[in-house]
């Protein structure tokens, strides 16, 4: 794709090749006309007008070989969103088809009432007099994950829409730099985990390398740099070395009688910084920064190839895949190899038909390049490989947890295991053997107790691997555990699973749904140590998740909420004093820490309190003291909330240096023999320190107290769960006495 594009409809226009009629030609003119004249007196960040954008889409689409709607959408595509004109002015004019388009593609500009709650609307879309800065922040969050949302539910619909939706990213992220460092920082990692891995899905290679560049860029600087600067320093002599070896490989394979083109392949920044990272290697030692790609004419040449390369030079270890025998999950096709040659140095060589070169570079869009032929079928194919990775979208309403599926779901690597018969089960890279068993039959995973991988019994949240074959050990009633469900056991990776998860529960007693919801959430607050909710302040946590209170006590009990998300929400909390966190005094001595900011105090002294021992969470705040800088609080301090000298009060915030904090840990369990060593083996794991330990039982119950250095509440409760999931435990909570 290339990165000059045309600013004007005639540049437009020429670029078309012959397949598109003089019928073509005057809509996508009729729709530049339009946009033009809607986009009138519209600017971007950049300076330039508006109208630049829309033909820079189109032009990409074009370059795509997109038939002609889709280019007048791409005309169009911001018209909806930012101008007079209405969906119904481009279905009169356009048609379906470009109305479709352009609707999918749109942005959300308010949260559309998907579900319960009368005043959902009124509470996160009305610009409140008191909303603070936070409170944007979280409506926008929520409007572009509802956009996300409704973008990929139309994908599913026509995947056109994404096509749109990716040439206007791109275009986006080529301009990106007129926008402030906030912004970009947030646009770029959002390409990172969204889009690009998006477009590698759909197979289109050109597409994603750009927005991996260009978002690395503004998401990590410095490395990116210093990559640059690297491989500008190397270019001149890459280049000579590249030709070189490109016109040795050619004749050697002209000797062989195989026709061949042969061309370098660029390395791109975001790439190599992968690899380094992921071999935790330098960049000197990135074998494969030299590269080049073999175009023959068919099958039997690719393998024909690889076997005069692999004759010539010495092939590495561990460095071929044939793709072609097995394509990935993005149906790219091609052979990989890595030789030494002649100065000692690796070159990766790839080689593929040029059939499977088009497929590469285009993905799925592809299809339209061709008039005729088979090509309709491997369309087909990718829409309903997306479709089925998919099934769960109806099910999902919180564009939150929608946005979060599509990355463990459909964005991320595949592993490929067998079951007992033999049959190959594609599913996510991480999933475990529920995953597996919820991927063969709803009934499987309802009665799953146990798995065997390769024949040995291994943990439910055992991660699977490519080859390996799975057998799922199961009772003949009951249903699945509620404790599948909690994200911090690890237990359940993919949306698949968890939606019959949750529609299982869903089946059962309201009543017990009820009961089950508001005991888990007293228990959780209980175990954490954090503050009883007050009514107004739970009305208020169940109109977050557009519920009432008793639907959100229902929604908890059979799963749609996990207890996961309430928590994290109890504790990014910042304003409600009804939600404050709850930290037990501890007899150590105040010390200097750097984890704790002072606003309007550059490297001030800080102290941690001893009355109150705040814990990142906490809402804290500061007391200048005379001599020793600032002791931080609870803001619900008792000693605090007696001071009458309220200058001496101070804003703070948790700094990004954050230390380990005490917390002590009561277990309650039915005594046996190795409970200690579990619960240890379980911290260690953690990473996590044991300051203090005892010990002490009661005709069969034990009861462990320690002291454990956490960094922040998030892994408290994380820790909290692992450790009531162990055999024979009670309970285990935070102790909120000393």
């Amino acid at each position: 794709m290339k990165k000059v594009s045309p600013y004007t409809i005639e540049d437009l226009l020429d670029k078309l090749s012959d397949d598109y009629t003089p019928a073509d030609r005057d809509l996508i003119r009729r729709a530049h006309r339009l946009a033009e004249e809607a986009h009138e007196g519209q600017r971007r960040a950049s300076g330039e007008p508006y109208i630049n954008h829309c033909l820079v889409v189109a032009s990409m689409l074009a370059d795509l070989h997109l038939p002609t709607d889709t280019i007048a959408a791409g005309l169009l595509h911001d018209t909806v969103e930012d101008t007079a004109v209405t969906a119904e002015d481009l279905l009169q004019d356009f048609g379906e088809d470009v109305a479709k388009l352009v609707q999918g593609v749109t942005k959300l500009t308010q949260l559309p009432r998907v579900s319960r709650g009368e005043h959902r609307e009124e509470l996160l879309n009305s610009p409140a007099p008191e909303a603070d800065e936070q409170d944007l922040r979280t409506r926008k969050r929520d409007l572009a994950n509802e956009t996300l949302r409704k973008t990929f539910l139309a994908m599913d619909e026509d995947v056109r829409v994404v096509l749109i939706k990716l040439t206007d990213r791109l275009h986006n992220m080529r301009t990106l730099g007129f926008f402030p460092e906030a912004k970009r920082r947030r646009i770029a990692q959002e390409t990172l985990d969204i889009f690009a891995p998006l477009a590698n899905r759909l197979g289109m290679w050109q597409i994603k390398w750009e927005l991996e560049d260009l978002a690395f860029r503004y998401v990590n600087p410095e490395k990116y740099k210093e990559i640059a600067d690297q491989l500008s320093e190397r270019r001149e002599t890459r280049e000579v070395q590249i030709k070189g070896i490109i016109d040795h490989f050619f004749q050697v394979l002209k000797d062989a009688g195989i026709e061949v083109e042969i061309s370098g392949r660029p390395k791109h920044i975001y790439s190599i910084f992968r690899k380094m990272t992921e071999r935790g290697k330098p960049f000197e030692l990135v074998r494969d920064i030299r590269a080049v790609r073999l175009i023959v004419p068919d099958v039997p040449s690719c393998y024909a190839a690889l076997g005069v390369i692999h004759t010539h030079w010495r092939p590495l270890p561990n460095e071929f895949d044939d793709y072609i025998a097995a394509p990935k999950d993005n149906f790219y096709q091609s052979l990989h190899t890595a030789v030494i040659y002649d100065d000692g140095k690796p070159v990766e060589v790839q080689i593929r038909t040029a059939d499977m070169d088009t497929n590469a570079e285009f993905g799925i869009a592809a299809h339209w390049r061709y008039k005729e032929g088979g090509h309709r079928d491997k369309y087909d194919e990718r829409v309903n490989y997306l479709r089925q990775m998919m099934e769960w979208r109806q099910d999902v309403e919180d564009a939150q947890e929608f946005v979060d599926s599509m990355k463990t779901d459909v964005f991320k690597d595949r592993v490929y295991v067998f079951t007992p018969r033999g049959d190959i089960i594609d599913l996510p890279s991480g999933s475990t053997p529920i995953d597996f068993a919820y991927h063969v039959h709803t009934s499987i995973g309802d009665r799953c107790r146990g798995a065997k991988v390769n024949g040995k019994l291994v943990p439910l949240e055992y991660g699977l691997k490519t080859g390996e074959q799975v057998e799922i050990l199961t009772a003949k009633h009951g249903g699945p555990s509620r404790d599948w469900l909690n994200p911090s056991l690890g237990l359940v990776r993919t949306q698949r699973a968890r939606a019959k998860i949750r529609n299982w529960f869903k089946r059962q007693d309201r009543e017990q749904n009820l009961a089950q919801g508001r005991g888990m959430l007293e228990h959780e607050i209980a175990r954490l140590g954090l503050r009883e909710l007050s009514q107004q302040n739970l009305e208020a946590l169940a109109h977050h998740f557009d519920r009432n209170v008793e639907e959100f006590y229902i929604a908890l009990g059979c799963g749609d909420i996990s207890i996961g998300r309430v928590v994290n929400l109890l504790l990014e909390t910042e304003e409600s004093d009804d939600m404050l966190l709850f930290v037990p005094p501890t007899s150590e001595p105040p010390s200097p820490t750097d984890a704790v900011t002072v606003l309007g105090l550059k490297d001030a002294l800080t102290n941690m309190a001893r009355c109150c021992n705040p814990t990142p969470g906490d809402e804290i705040i500061g007391y200048i003291t005379r001599g020793r800088g600032a002791t931080i609080h609870r803001q619900d301090c008792p000693n605090i909330l007696r001071i009458r000298d309220r200058e001496r009060l101070v804003k703070v915030s948790w700094g990004e240096k954050v230390r380990t904090f005490p917390v002590p840990v009561r277990l309650t369990a039915y005594d046996r023999q190795g409970l200690m060593g579990d619960v240890t083996n379980l911290l260690d794991s953690e990473g996590v320190n044991i300051r203090d330990a005892s010990a002490r039982t009661s005709k069969n119950l034990a009861e462990l107290r320690l002291v454990i250095d956490v960094k922040d509440l998030a892994q408290l409760s994380r820790i909290l769960a692992r450790m009531e999931n162990l055999p024979n435990v009670l309970e285990a909570v935070r102790v909120k006495g000393g």
